[in-house]
């Protein structure tokens, strides 16, 4: 078999790998894989897609035919905020190499790389001169630059980068402990500890506020997920939850997230957290927040997402006709619901006189259609999670300003939930609790559009001297418009 030969059945065998990982990659639907758990699979996917590529480009050219052009999605422009190191690559000579005549610069071709410098380790050196009145013998000199940890050797940027590190990017302190010793930096994982340690007790004041301005909201939403906390005595680790509050994303003021570490998922948690509020109270189907109803001070919200999910399990499962109209009949509601995601709480109540309609007609065909369904089955299960919480879940309608689903705190919570697999557990109680504040500040920045770091690096900086009546001009909250 001569050369040609060999590189078709080549370029023919990886052009059909490349057909499967493209059917995988932009065919999957299911719902059991989260958004977060399926970015890690399409992860590996484009960078197979990208490596079967550059083995037949080289098969390609090589090869007799003319090269197949593949169409490329056009690349985006790189931010105009990154700054710009300028090369620019004269030829050899400004002379023509036919005549030998001058040339003149008639115009030029541009492209832009995207590049990065790995961190960046550097001292800051503070020198405070001192001056002598000899006169008097006075001394003077300017005080010590305040800082987090007094005497310490970590700068703000320093605690900024090991907070984030830990906290939003989810690196255990010895991947941190080896990245700086790349730079060899000594960085023990017990003085990183300590940092951690003393970083997140001064910040605990600025999470605390945050709750307490999340409890002033009138809806709020809520969810709880397990986290493994290690219990040194049994020899293993054992189930803690972390408890997820979250502003109503129809409000008018700046959204914001709380995490509230507890050692169990006993409705009493949701009694201590919540205290005196009143409010409505988006929740699932968990049987340790059914208590917070029964006075009437705090008003259920049911979750149509976890309804809907009911449904799509048994069409998934046996394509049932019953699941399919159930189904339809929520995509008219979402449908709606989109259309009216940017008006006003005015506009917002009246679009939902149309949503009414459709609850209606949706009510009507479920409890015609429950009595001839067999108790048990799986599809009556659906129909009765639906109809037993039916009151809660038509709710939202009603108004122009409750949520239609417990979606943004879910959301809120997947990064963690995917976070924890690095992580894997909380050391003890007061570490999960500090995890919680830490993830409280970084969790509100994200749902501000503010970076992360450059909020935490200004705070640390400022926080030292920063008076207690002015607590809220620190927090992680967009600027009131």
């Amino acid at each position: 078999m001569d050369q040609a030969r060999r590189d078709a059945l080549v370029i023919e065998a990886l052009k059909l790998e490349l057909a499967h990982i493209r059917r995988i990659r932009f065919g999957v639907k299911n719902e059991s894989l989260t958004t977060g758990q399926l970015s890690l699979f399409e992860d590996n996917w484009g960078e197979d897609e990208a490596e079967i590529e550059s083995a037949i480009e080289p098969l390609e050219t090589s090869s007799d035919k003319q090269p197949v052009k593949r169409p490329r999605a056009g690349r985006q422009p790189l931010p105009d905020h990154l700054p710009r190191e300028i090369h620019v690559h004269e030829p050899a000579s400004c002379q023509c190499g036919q005549c030998g005549a001058d040339m003149v610069k008639i115009g030029e071709d541009v492209s832009e790389q995207l590049d990065v410098i790995p961190s960046k380790f550097f001292v800051h050196r503070h020198i405070y001169p001192k001056y002598a009145c000899r006169g008097c013998e006075t001394v003077t000199t300017q005080p010590r630059v305040a800082s987090i940890i007094e005497g310490g050797m970590a700068a703000p940027g320093l605690l900024t980068w090991v907070m984030i590190s830990k906290y939003a990017d989810h690196l255990p302190l010895y991947r941190l402990e080896q990245i700086a010793a790349r730079s060899q930096v000594p960085l023990a994982r017990t003085t990183l500890a300590n940092w951690v340690g003393r970083t997140g007790f001064a910040l605990q004041p600025l999470a605390t506020r945050l709750a307490e301005l999340l409890k002033e909201r009138s809806v709020v939403h809520a969810d709880e997920t397990p986290v493994a906390q290690l219990d040194p005595e049994a020899g293993k680790t054992k189930r803690a939850y972390l408890w997820t509050w979250r502003s109503n994303n129809l409000d008018t003021g700046p959204p914001m997230v709380v995490f509230d570490y507890q050692g169990s998922r006993s409705g009493k948690h949701a009694d201590s957290f919540l205290g005196n509020w009143r409010g409505h109270l988006m929740v699932d189907d968990y049987a340790g927040y059914k208590h917070l109803f029964t006075d009437g001070d705090v008003i259920e919200l049911a979750c149509w997402a976890h309804a809907r999910r009911k449904f799509f399990d048994l069409f998934e499962a046996n394509q049932s006709p019953i699941a399919a109209t159930a189904l339809k009949y929520m995509a008219r509601l979402y449908a709606l619901e989109g259309e009216g995601q940017d008006a006003t709480v005015e506009n917002r109540r009246e679009r939902r006189l149309e949503s009414r309609e459709v609850l209606a007609e949706f009510h009507t065909w479920l409890t015609s259609t429950r009595v001839k369904v067999a108790p048990g089955s799986g599809t009556a299960k659906a129909m009765d999670y639906t109809l037993k919480r039916w009151s809660a879940l038509i709710r939202y309608a009603q108004t122009g300003n409750l949520p239609i689903d417990n979606n943004p705190v879910e959301n809120t919570i997947r990064p963690i939930a995917i976070g924890k697999k690095n992580w894997l557990f909380a050391g003890s109680e007061r570490a999960g609790r500090r995890a919680a504040a830490i993830q409280t500040l970084v969790g509100t920045a994200k749902l501000n559009g503010l970076d992360p770091h450059a909020w935490l690096k200004d705070t640390l900086e400022k926080l030292p001297v920063w008076p207690n009546n002015r607590l809220d001009e620190l927090l992680p909250l967009r600027p009131k418009a």
